[in-house]
């Protein structure tokens, strides 16, 4: 296994980096060779200039500024997502390394003359799983419509392989959670994480 860890956060010393933690650490327990993108600590910068809206379709050129997170996404099987929920969404640092990498010929082909619409790109991913944290409540969210669950589960799972593997685990709450809640969190993470890899 194969596993590419997409992790965004300002702080790391956020509950959202404990469910890293316990991600990684399930990972590891799993025998996965594991690649961590920590995009804040990196720096990684979100905005996709004019120059690379320009080239966005002139394949080759489209993956040189961010050569390296192209290989990580070609490389893995297992694509994971930690991350905190902002305005019932992704941060728009994680956003924008969506806009960035998922290219085409990366993760999707542009349509052709005999093919109207994209095709799928990421066929090798087996497995994507989703972790959060939502300020929200489980009702508030989904009647927003999940709009972050949605991008990264239907979205990109569209362009991967089927059968499909996914996980889903959310702190729903998470500005009045407790301790309680913050440890049975971890261990639902723990759990979802046991058989997402099984």
């Amino acid at each position: 296994m194969k596993a590419l860890v997409v992790y965004c956060h300002p702080k790391d010393s956020s509950f959202t980096a404990a469910v890293r933690d316990c991600v990684l650490a399930k990972l590891t327990a799993a025998g996965a060779d594991i690649r961590l993108r920590d995009l804040y600590a990196e720096g990684f910068q979100p905005i996709l200039t004019p120059d690379e809206w320009t080239a966005y379709e002139d394949r080759p050129t489209n993956i040189e500024p961010v050569a390296r997170d192209v290989d990580d996404i070609r490389w893995c099987d297992t694509l994971i997502f930690i991350y905190p929920t902002w305005w019932y969404g992704l941060p728009a640092v994680l956003k924008g390394w969506l806009d960035r990498v998922l290219l085409p010929d990366v993760a999707f082909l542009m349509p052709t003359p005999q093919r109207k619409t994209i095709a799928p790109g990421l066929a090798h991913i087996k497995r994507v799983g989703v972790f959060t944290t939502c300020g929200a409540s489980r009702w508030l969210t989904f009647f927003v419509g999940a709009p972050g669950k949605r991008t990264l589960i239907r979205g990109i799972g569209l362009l991967c392989a089927k059968p499909l593997k996914t996980a889903f685990a959310a702190h729903y709450l998470m500005d009045s959670s407790t301790s309680e809640s913050r440890k049975a969190h971890l261990d639902r993470v723990a759990r979802t994480m046991e058989r997402f890899l099984r």
